[in-house]
């Protein structure tokens, strides 16, 4: 068995929804195309095509191997327009992670605007607010907001961003703006989060990371239901400054506890360093990175000096 042509017959059928359709776009007999996938299962030992009367469906094996095979091509073609010299405009489906806050405000838009300028790139966003594992999920590429730790993978900084603390102006008007986070015990509090009713917030005094105890008034389990409660009036809230951006540049929030923030929090993108970097993935990164320093740059200068 050749395995490089079952494996190209095999995601042929998967892409064209038929073995005929995969025959035709091949330009190999249909008899073929069949024996082709066939070997490639009984090579497995696994069934990757669900069959029927009217249309072919991927097993759930099938579609955890389509991804793989996928790169597969594309690193091969790859490597062979790195040996010939030709050029290949950026194709094929590339697959992006971010947190869903900041996917949604800073990743997305820098997405539409790469597929605009290329036509043959289909990208799979996936917006989560847990840790991808790349090579596991069929992922090219992450956004992370941490201090990353030693690892394979290649890292691309694009900025930082902050945990600020901010209120209402009508909410400080009322109850006064604390100066240390030890009075926060004697504000309302809100927060965001989906582990549970948080006890405490963090901050730094001097250099030493402490938590403070909080009075929590409302907990909810999305950013934008508690910037709406923080404009309303309701306490104070902390969240990141990516978030709070609109409302503190315009005014509708107030920054507090400027002094006693945690030190700025690392953004990068990642992706695989132990093989030939894909075009499509070349192409994203240098579109994407400086992009996305801008507008983390824009975030800080809006409020921070």
């Amino acid at each position: 068995m050749d395995r490089f042509e079952s494996i190209s017959a095999f995601v042929a059928v998967a892409r064209a929804g038929g073995f005929s359709a995969a025959a035709r776009q091949l330009g190999v007999p249909l008899a073929t195309i069949s024996r082709r996938v066939a070997e490639l299962e009984t090579d497995l030992g696994a069934r990757l095509l669900q069959r029927s009367t009217r249309q072919v469906g991927l097993t759930e094996q099938g579609k955890a191997f389509l991804g793989s095979c996928e790169r597969v091509l594309d690193d091969l073609r790859d490597a062979q327009e790195a040996v010939t010299g030709e050029y290949r405009s950026p194709k094929g489906e590339l697959a992006l992670t971010a947190p869903v806050g900041f996917g949604r405000i800073h990743l997305q838009p820098i997405a539409l605007d790469f597929l605009a300028a290329y036509p043959e790139i289909r990208l799979r966003l996936l917006l989560v607010d847990r840790v991808v594992q790349l090579a596991e999920e069929h992922v090219d590429l992450a956004l992370r907001i941490a201090q990353l730790p030693d690892s394979s993978l290649i890292a691309r900084p694009v900025g930082h961003i902050r945990i600020v603390v901010c209120a209402s102006p009508q909410y400080l008007a009322r109850h006064g703006t604390p100066g240390h986070p030890r009075e926060l015990i004697q504000h309302d509090g809100i927060s965001w989060t989906t582990l549970g009713l948080p006890e405490s917030w963090s901050f730094r005094v001097g250099a030493v990371p402490q938590r403070f105890a909080v009075r929590t008034r409302l907990v909810t389990t999305t950013a934008d239901s508690a910037l709406a409660a923080a404009q309303a009036g309701l306490g104070l809230l902390q969240t990141t400054s990516y978030q709070a951006e609109a409302a503190l540049r315009d005014g509708r929030l107030v920054r507090v506890l400027r002094e006693f923030e945690d030190a700025p929090t690392p953004v990068s993108l990642v992706y695989a360093g132990n093989r030939l970097l894909p075009l499509k993935l070349r192409a994203f990164v240098d579109f994407a990175v400086p992009r996305l320093t801008a507008r983390l740059q824009a975030v800080d200068t809006a409020y921070v000096e």
